[in-house]
């Protein structure tokens, strides 16, 4: 038995869940999104919280329960309070800008690294350094957050690239020197 899938979702008194047949759609303060779940859940919506359940016993409806329930835990958690994740650039002259929507990334190439955010994802930089990665959808922020770590992954000599805010590189040691 799924441990995720048993547990009911919460809804906040400030957002609306309707259900059409397979069809979730959630509003809220921030937004709107909706999805399409598999037909091996059922959806049961009782009062201010919505259950996941299992049409059947068999293995694919056992892989879907808990991923479902997970998946509709983030979208109402996304048009209540919204997703963010931050990248920290680090590295001489490594810096980033906001130009329109549109974020530019100065990490050592000749050129500098336009990139686009998807519909339904903001990007903000703070001290030229750090990245902010913002919108309702975890699956496209954590998406985007993911294209701009790729373009200058750190690298273990000195460390320098995008990381995520946190996040721990391993360092090696360089070559030794000669004797």
């Amino acid at each position: 038995m799924s441990r995720i899938g048993k547990r009911p979702i919460p809804i906040p008194a400030k957002v609306t869940l309707t259900l059409d047949g397979q069809k979730v759609t959630v509003k809220g303060p921030k937004g709107e999104l909706s999805r399409v779940l598999p037909n091996e859940v059922i959806l049961s919506l009782e009062e201010d919280t919505l259950i996941v359940k299992r049409r059947d016993e068999s293995r694919v409806a056992r892989q879907r329960h808990g991923l479902c329930r997970t998946l509709v835990a983030n979208m109402v958690d996304g048009v209540s309070q919204g997703f963010e994740r931050r990248l920290e650039i680090q590295g001489v002259g490594y810096r980033a800008q906001v130009q329109g929507k549109n974020l530019i990334l100065n990490v050592g190439y000749s050129k500098p690294v336009e990139m686009v955010p998807p519909e339904g994802c903001s990007v903000a930089v703070e001290n030229n350094t750090n990245v902010i990665v913002s919108g309702i959808n975890k699956e496209l922020v954590g998406n985007m957050a993911a294209k701009i770590r790729a373009v200058r992954p750190p690298e273990p000599y000195k460390g320098k690239g995008i990381r995520y805010a946190g996040e721990q590189v391993r360092r090696k040691a360089g070559k030794a020197g000669k004797k």
